[in-house]
């Protein structure tokens, strides 16, 4: 499809100014990786009793938002905005909109700071602002492209929306028939993060595996999509509704048992082990094996949560399968549209070690009530080592260097 076939919807203009606005991934991948070490620092300081914010949320309800709603959607955005022209052949959102678009990100983090001051309803309005037009642009550029086999993306977004206004919806006191809402959005959220992981993760780590295989002349290649993989991602769909809306259901517990096993699987289809010499490829294997360890564990808690605290499994979800697959999509795109080789440095190698440390020892925290501080801490700066790395390595290419 040629670029006159696009209009008459018009095309945004080649971007001749400052880099960092010209695709998506630069300015929301630096805010990512900024806000991932600023909302840690801020929330292991509000734990220890160190600091108070003058929002309205207590603070590990910040910390939950922040993560979920600010980190996350910004991942997204960076990762949507910078593919959406490969699959449309169209214009990338650059310049001023990009900036405009960006500045609404930031007017959420400062919204939910200033909470108490805000109110609610001010408070709701703004933070849903970055993702509704977000959502609008995303709706705009698949239609126009005629890209309509990505369209499920749009709907994500939407989800994201609907999990943000649960959550603000909640924590305005709202219920429905009983039920705080605040921990439904909460679980929809990371539903939603968890399913694009089987679902993107399950297209390009086998794919980019495929790819450095047969270059380095393997002839065991990871297994193609087929029927196992349609398999397995309806289990786990299914398994995380059930977890959403009912969450402490022995129904659910069977259905994430299995789907732990199902992904686990097919991990072990996808020839993992000989990426060990390229750091930049295997942490991609090991994000996505957080996948069925996260099910496992959740399921686990439900079942046995004297043994299992919850937490385990949410962390692991989280801080292993989101942080660690988040970190090595966000270098390998920014490599790739730098210019640059698409290989892990000693940095970055250090960096997917760091967090893949902070992965291990958050898990791991809640089985260990006498020393949980101290775990907590050693996990935290982990964290802030891998985010903090991240921002060292890419920071330059991200700002200064064009394409």
């Amino acid at each position: 499809m040629s670029a006159s076939d696009h209009e008459p919807v018009p095309r945004y203009r080649t971007w001749q100014g400052w880099p960092v606005l010209s695709q998506g991934f630069r300015p929301f991948f630096l805010f990512a990786g900024l806000w991932a070490i600023v909302s840690l620092l801020i929330w292991v300081h509000a734990f220890l009793g160190l600091f108070e914010s003058p929002g309205a949320l207590a603070p590990l309800d910040w910390h939950i938002h922040e993560m979920l709603f600010g980190y996350g959607p910004a991942v997204v955005a960076g990762f949507m905005l910078t593919a959406i022209p490969n699959w449309t052949g169209r214009l990338p959102l650059q310049g001023w909109p990009l900036a405009g678009l960006a500045g609404l990100w930031i007017a959420g983090r400062l919204a939910i700071w200033f909470s108490d001051t805000l109110g609610p309803v001010a408070t709701a309005l703004i933070d849903l602002a970055f993702l509704i037009f977000f959502f609008a642009i995303v709706l705009r550029e698949i239609t126009a492209g005629k890209n309509w086999r990505n369209l499920p993306l749009v709907a994500a977004i939407g989800v994201l929306i609907a999990a943000n206004a649960l959550s603000h919806a909640g924590h305005a006191g709202l219920t429905i028939a009983g039920h705080d809402l605040e921990p439904i959005g909460t679980r929809l959220a990371l539903a939603l993060f968890a399913a694009l992981i089987t679902l993107i993760g399950g297209r390009v780590v086998p794919s980019f595996t495929r790819n450095w295989l047969a270059k380095a002349g393997h002839t065991r290649l990871p297994a193609p999509f087929g029927r196992f993989d349609k398999i397995a991602l309806a289990i786990g769909v299914a398994s995380l509704l059930a977890w959403v809306f009912a969450p402490e259901s022995p129904v659910t517990a069977g259905l994430l048992a299995l789907a732990a096993i199902a992904h686990a699987v097919r991990l072990s289809r996808w020839r993992g082990l000989p990426t060990w010499r390229e750091p930049l490829l295997l942490v991609l294997h090991v994000g996505y094996g957080w996948i069925p360890v996260a099910f496992a564990l959740i399921a686990a808690g439900i079942i046995w949560p004297a043994q299992v605290p919850p937490s385990a499994g949410i962390h692991a979800l989280t801080v292993g399968a989101i942080a660690t697959m988040t970190l090595a999509v966000m270098s390998r795109a920014i490599r790739g549209h730098s210019g640059r080789s698409l290989t892990a440095g000693t940095i970055a190698t250090l960096v997917f070690f760091a967090i893949t440390i902070a992965a291990l020892v958050r898990v791991g925290v809640p089985f260990h009530s006498a020393t949980y501080t101290v775990h907590l801490m050693v996990s935290a700066a982990f964290w802030v080592a891998a985010f903090g790395g991240f921002v060292l390595v890419h920071a330059g290419a991200i700002l200064m260097r064009p394409r």
